[in-house]
């Protein structure tokens, strides 16, 4: 059974709340999901990781929650050749905060890319102003995601 990590970055427990919805659709399609509170960068080295999605919410002035900050500065410090790594990214802001709206998944789409890490499929940004339960724009996405990059196993 291929393994899914689903990284969350979350400050208020938001993007916690997307990943532990979003998994039994992963588990559905026949993966073993492991959701991981606090994610390091040998999570997605050392150990097998057939696909990862992010769940990062974004803080201050587009910053990476705390709990993902040992992450974010592991992958800036450690430079990790990440292409082998294919990924998804749910973002979670707040438009009313302008340019910083989902600066967290910007900036880290921008980090795994420049590591050599292969996006499938498009950035979801959801917006604190528009959907007041951000599963609710979620569960759709990924249930699109795992159709159009024919990720089911079964």
């Amino acid at each position: 059974m291929p393994m899914l990590k689903i990284l969350v970055g979350t400050m208020y427990g938001g993007a916690l709340d997307v990943a532990e919805q979003v998994r039994p659709l992963f588990e559905a399609a026949g993966y073993e999901v492991a959701v991981l509170e606090q994610p390091t960068v040998a999570d997605v080295t050392d150990s097998p990781t057939d696909l990862a999605l992010f769940c990062v919410s974004t803080t201050g002035s587009g910053d990476f929650p705390g709990n993902f900050v040992p992450f974010a500065r592991g992958l800036d410090e450690q430079s990790p050749s990440l292409s082998g790594l294919r990924y998804g990214l749910i973002a979670l802001g707040d438009s009313s905060y302008g340019e910083t709206f989902c600066g967290a998944g910007r900036q880290l789409d921008e980090m795994l890319q420049g590591l050599g890490a292969n996006r499938l499929g498009e950035r979801l940004e959801v917006d604190a102003m528009e959907t007041f339960m951000a599963d609710d724009a979620a569960l759709p996405w990924v249930e699109e995601w795992i159709d159009a990059q024919q990720l089911k196993v079964a």
